[in-house]
């Protein structure tokens, strides 16, 4: 009987086989599931104000192109439900901000959050790499900061973001001032869980104070606006937890993050 001549070959071949569709696996970390359109919608339009939702403009995620315009605005005003944090340079399939922008926000802020979701929709980019291309773009004059001040909402009754390395439901709905340059020593803010108080958000160590374009002026909204944003937000609230688990929170008057 005769030995087959293929078996050493053979086994190298199916061990790269396997060792190829491991990495291919693995590297589809940038996977996203679509959310359905008319809750992304409820949920895009509450980061917003209610006089302002019906004139909005409102992009949704096809997560194997990136975003598209489903409702034509009238107002300068656009929202949509991020989720992928670029600065951050990780993959998380579970995280979504709704958030909007007024005119001057949607037209220079909206093209990095586009370029990243098609980005990372292709699948052909590591989280670093989106990290790197944006940062160079913005260093290289392609993103621009605002040429006036101007107003991004985030009202909406619940996020879920990344905080060191891990998913949060935040429950803070507040309002964002464009303040490129500008940090916590400039006007003397601090984070303080649970207050009104102002204080800024940078894209730093990412970009230097030179290039920080993208931060940001917050100011929470007090205890009870948060109440009524809740209240009013209660069908969206139980829609997001009926669509996923990770969504149900507990509402305490006290606290603006839930670990989850």
């Amino acid at each position: 009987m005769k030995t087959a001549k293929f078996s050493v070959p053979f086994f190298f071949l199916m061990t790269a086989i396997c060792s190829c569709a491991s990495f291919a696996q693995k590297s589809q970390d940038w996977l996203l599931e679509k959310m359905p359109p008319d809750l992304e919608m409820q949920y895009a339009l509450s980061s917003l104000p209610p006089r302002l939702r019906d004139d909005a403009t409102v992009y949704l995620l096809n997560p194997a192109k990136g975003y598209y315009m489903a409702k034509q605005g009238t107002n300068g005003f656009s929202a949509f439900v991020m989720r992928t944090q670029w600065e951050i340079a990780e993959f998380h399939p579970d995280a979504y901000t709704s958030i909007s922008y007024d005119a001057e926000g949607s037209r220079v802020y909206l093209p990095a959050f586009f370029a990243v979701a098609e980005m990372r929709a292709s699948g052909k980019f590591t989280a670093v790499q989106i990290r790197d291309t944006i940062v160079k773009r913005v260093k290289n004059g392609i993103y621009k900061a605002p040429s006036r001040t101007g107003i991004s909402y985030m009202l909406c009754p619940l996020s879920r973001t990344v905080v060191n390395g891990g998913l949060v439901n935040e429950v803070m709905p507040h309002y964002m001032f464009y303040a490129p340059g500008v940090d916590d020593q400039d006007i003397g803010g601090k984070w303080e869980g649970g207050c009104s108080y102002p204080f800024a958000v940078s894209s730093g160590p990412v970009l230097d104070k030179d290039h920080s374009i993208y931060n940001l002026i917050i100011f929470p909204a007090g205890e009870m606006e948060k109440a009524k944003i809740i209240e009013d937000n209660k069908d969206l609230l139980r829609r997001l937890a009926e669509y996923k688990s990770y969504f149900k929170i507990k509402i305490e008057a006290s606290a603006s993050i839930h670990q989850h």
